[in-house]
């Protein structure tokens, strides 16, 4: 086993203080190389995230495409299986598939030119699943990959 520490890129959806939406790709970084249990073998933990949170998965149908809107709350966003993408505000398209992993923190975007927050939808003839791990307390708008 190596002792180098790993990172975990994922896509960081965020709005600016103009109220605009970007995406950013980023890296998670904070691991430690410890135990999760007795007699269980050291592994790379990420920093716990504490806090009330809710779990859901979606079946986004082949050919679906949501209109603009900004993620209800902050969630980490993970497909298990299919092909979606997100759409910023800024025009940046990103395609997400199985395992890629997307933080929506879009929250407190304005409406421009018809646009707020993002819109996502299926990409390819496969429905895409997605896990969300959503929080249910609110937050303040984020800085890009203010999550490490």
């Amino acid at each position: 086993m190596t002792s180098r520490s790993p990172t975990v890129d994922y896509w960081h959806l965020y709005t600016d203080s103009g109220g605009v939406t970007h995406q950013q790709r980023c890296a998670l970084t904070q691991f430690e190389l410890k135990s999760i249990g007795p007699a269980v073998a050291a592994q790379w933990q990420g920093r716990p995230t504490r806090g009330d949170m809710s779990v859901l998965f979606m079946v986004l149908p082949v050919a679906w495409v949501g209109t603009w809107h900004e993620n209800p709350k902050p969630q980490w966003i993970v497909p298990l299986s299919g092909r979606w993408f997100v759409e910023s505000m800024d025009g940046m398209r990103v395609e997400m598939a199985t395992g890629e992993i997307s933080f929506g923190a879009d929250q407190h975007s304005q409406q421009i030119a018809g646009k707020r927050g993002h819109r996502s939808g299926t990409v390819g003839d496969a429905p895409a699943v997605l896990m969300v791990i959503q929080f249910n307390e609110a937050h303040e708008p984020s800085l890009p990959c203010a999550v490490s």
